[in-house]
């Protein structure tokens, strides 16, 4: 039973909290490795989703692609077909200063953007997009709580993955920015619209001001760490 286009889930098959990082293997990876019972409810071109169970509380994770268009169409037909009321974005991010190192974990309170899709959707003015705070809150406790050091604060989300404006680094970094990624303001933007809530982890894998790249090992090793913490988060939420 397919309900939209692009998520052949049957209704009731997703959770109504799910991880949103933005490769459909990485989901497979969380759902393999963090989930129990998982079982794949999605694959339409290749976007990978599965649902199980983690403390007992019912999870889903799937792909979402690069960049807000891509995002906003799988983030705007969960909430509103598939009932989901909690999304957090896992994903990794380039570091934009040095008091945020490499490997580095990030909540991001804030997105900052060059996409045009919230003005669209807010009358052509600027739209403050943020995570929910109680989501934003458990997450940072649940840090706490494990000894794991975390950063919070505004990220950048590129509608350019090679941003053409010379300066941008310079921008982004006089404005305290701790990060650039590509999908978190449109996550917010959505949800804010939709009523549900949301907010993005984020791990640190190459440094645009040190010039460091991690290896894969290291990002699989980072990325379980931040999937964790966000599980934690999220059941913290819950409960």
């Amino acid at each position: 039973m397919r309900i939209t286009p692009h998520i052949s889930a049957a209704e009731g098959d997703i959770a109504e909290a799910i991880l949103l990082p933005g490769d459909p293997l990485r989901a497979k990876f969380i759902a393999e490795t963090f989930l129990e019972d998982a079982r794949e409810v999605t694959s339409v071109r290749g976007m990978l989703g599965f649902t199980g169970t983690y403390k007992g509380m019912s999870v889903s994770t799937m792909g979402t692609g690069m960049g807000i268009p891509s995002a906003s169409i799988y983030i705007t037909e969960l909430i509103r077909f598939y009932g989901v009321k909690r999304l957090v974005r896992v994903g990794s991010c380039g570091g934009l200063t040095a008091d945020v190192p490499m490997r580095g974990i990030i909540l991001a309170s804030g997105a900052c953007t060059d996409s045009m899709v919230n003005r669209a959707r807010y009358g052509g003015w600027d739209f403050a997009a943020v995570a929910d705070y109680g989501l934003l809150s458990a997450t940072a406790g649940a840090a706490h709580a494990a000894g794991l050091e975390v950063h919070v604060g505004n990220v950048h989300s590129s509608d350019s993955f090679y941003n053409p404006v010379p300066n941008a680094l310079e921008i982004w970094q006089r404005m305290n920015v701790l990060a650039v990624e590509m999908e978190a303001a449109g996550l917010y933007g959505i949800a804010a619209e939709e009523g549900a809530r949301a907010m993005c982890v984020l791990t640190v894998s190459d440094h645009l001001v040190a010039a460091e790249e991690t290896t894969s090992d290291e990002r699989e090793r980072t990325f379980g760490d931040m999937v964790t913490l966000a599980l934690e988060g999220l059941f913290a939420d819950a409960n």
